[in-house]
């Protein structure tokens, strides 16, 4: 485990020592849940999003074509 230490404005921490006790967490368990409710609904996709993705064959040959292109450094950044 490891520990991360931050700053925060004082109305802030306010906001969030209220939010943390109106849900009986302490501060530190608070934040961690906070921060996996946001990495999970923002970062990553569902099963039916994954399935929509690779269901669309252009868009998977598109893909493979740049992984392609990469691999090969076939590429320019503009």
């Amino acid at each position: 485990m490891k520990t991360v230490t931050m700053r925060v404005d004082n109305s802030i921490y306010s906001i969030i020592k209220s939010v943390a006790d109106g849900q009986k967490r302490n501060i530190s368990n608070f934040l961690e849940f906070a921060v996996m409710q946001y990495i999970t609904s923002s970062e990553y996709i569902n099963s039916s999003e994954m399935k929509e993705i690779t269901e669309d064959i252009e868009l998977m040959q598109n893909l493979r074509k740049g992984f392609e292109d990469v691999k090969n450094v076939d590429y320019e950044i503009v």
